[in-house]
């Protein structure tokens, strides 16, 4: 793989970092003269997790993503556990301290060290303890009130798989079983809007990708909060030919504040957003597999999990599946219908342990054809190469993730796609590498795009450098 820089010099170690810190950190500090290009990726990815480090749990970026975010920790505890096990435990457990009594598990757990204008929206504007009392926002530390994709079930058996002997001696899995099962509850019942069975994201923020064009006709439907009601934050630290517009992000600030208006409480908001997003619901799929996993560890019946999961496998095709488009699509819950638009959230159901072969073969082939393959990059484009809104810089508009990559590796290996997945792990680490772990990949050009030392490029570069191949082939069912 072409060479990288390697991490900086080694900082002085600080006496009072955790013992298992200053292991990781003197292991990194060694002479390596005879160190592979993967050992140096390795320890570049290693540097990135330990320098975006807060004493507590990991910040996506140190300048643009300066808290505690839902599914960046669950993608970080996934290659922490081959740092520390024990460290990617806490990444979790730090995130499910600001779970609410309602199961939700919010988008953002905000470090009250930090200056309220260090992000926008703050804890000033979602207000959570105040606004989300009534069902359920704890009183520290403050929250979003919002969601992200449910990986975190996923993260949480393969954590525990690093090292099951001190998992259990920690009863790590007895203490986050209870509340992973709470967060599925919540999106299953209070999620599904429309009874069909799926869960409902209510902004855009919440399926993860934030920009899409999948959420365009909907927010057409959105009056824009006025440009005096809010400061952006992303804009110091990110170029704003990458992000959103502002008239997208006044629309992004109007439906939060309705949210936060309607005290957080599905029953009570009227949702004027409101889709069935495929990826979202893969995510939620293939972590109630895993928490079938997790009961059978704990000698509980797995037999509510596997049910769940195979029902909502039969929602997610009877309801999203595009047959003649090869994918699954986004549906509009207020407009009606499927929305006309392709994007990487179709494609991540791959992921599915128990998708029909006939359905998995056909994503493969659409991997592979003209709307995903990308000429810079063998990452996969977050959106149709070929569609009317693509965008190769902008978030989510066109450019490829490292951690949708992550996901479709994964389900090559699911499915036996095994020849493919080889050739996504050999294009990831190398695009981590010369990237610097960056946030996402120009699909065109190949350039990097957004922050660098991104820690869930970091992190799941770490997992495919290290995890045996049976983590990703053993079904979790």
């Amino acid at each position: 793989m072409p060479s990288h820089r390697g991490p900086r010099r080694s900082r002085p170690l600080h006496p009072r970092l955790p013992a298992e810190v200053r292991r990781v950190t003197a292991l990194l500090s060694r002479p390596a003269p005879t160190a592979t290009a993967a050992l140096t990726l390795r320890r570049g990815a290693a540097r990135v997790l330990i320098d975006n480090w807060t004493g507590t749990s990991t910040v996506p970026s140190r300048t643009l993503y300066p808290h505690q975010w839902s599914w960046d920790s669950a993608f970080i505890a996934i290659g922490l556990r081959h740092l520390s096990a024990r460290r990617a435990q806490q990444e979790l457990e730090s995130l499910l301290a600001g779970q609410w009594a309602d199961g939700r598990i919010p988008h953002i757990v905000f470090n009250s060290a930090l200056p309220p204008d260090a992000y926008f929206p703050s804890p000033d504007f979602w207000q959570s303890a105040r606004a989300g009392h009534a069902v359920g926002a704890p009183a520290a530390p403050q929250t979003s009130g919002i969601v992200q994709p449910p990986v975190h079930a996923l993260a949480a058996w393969l954590v525990h798989r690093a090292e099951p002997e001190e998992s259990g001696r920690r009863g790590f899995l007895a203490r986050v079983y209870p509340r992973l099962v709470a967060w599925h509850d919540y999106l299953v019942s209070r999620r599904d809007l429309d009874g069909g069975g799926l869960a409902a994201t209510v902004h855009p923020w919440e399926p993860g990708m934030d920009n899409s064009p999948c959420w365009d006709q909907a927010l057409r439907r959105i009056q824009p909060a006025a440009p005096d009601a809010f400061q952006r934050a992303d804009l110091n630290h990110g170029n704003p030919a990458d992000r959103p517009t502002d008239l997208d992000y006044g629309r992004y600030v109007r439906l939060a504040a309705d949210y936060r208006e309607s005290g957080y409480d599905d029953r009570r908001a009227q949702h004027r957003f409101a889709v069935e997003d495929p990826s979202f619901n893969a995510l939620l799929i293939t972590s109630e597999w895993a928490l079938a996993a997790m009961a059978r560890a704990l000698g509980t019946p797995d037999a509510p999990h596997t049910e769940r999961a195979k029902r909502l496998t039969g929602q997610l095709i009877s309801r999203l599946w595009d047959d003649t488009a090869g994918l699954f699509r986004v549906r509009d819950l207020v407009g009606g219908g499927l929305v006309d638009e392709r994007s990487v959230a179709g494609l991540v159901p791959l992921v599915v342990p128990h998708l029909p072969q006939s359905i998995a073969a056909r994503l493969t082939d659409t991997l592979g054809g003209p709307h995903f393959k990308a000429p810079a990059t063998g990452l996969v484009p977050s959106y149709d190469l070929t569609g009317h809104a693509f965008d190769p810089q902008r978030y989510w508009r066109g450019p490829a993730w490292f951690n949708t990559a992550w996901l479709i590796h994964r389900g090559l290996c699911t499915h036996g796609y095994t020849a493919g997945a080889g050739r996504l792990r050999r294009d990831f680490l190398e695009a981590a590498g010369w990237s610097r772990f960056a946030e996402y990949i120009d699909p065109v050009t190949g350039a990097a795009r957004g922050a660098r030392n991104f820690s869930w490029t970091a992190a799941l570069t770490l997992d495919l450098l290290c995890a045996d191949d049976t983590d990703d082939k053993e079904p979790l069912s």
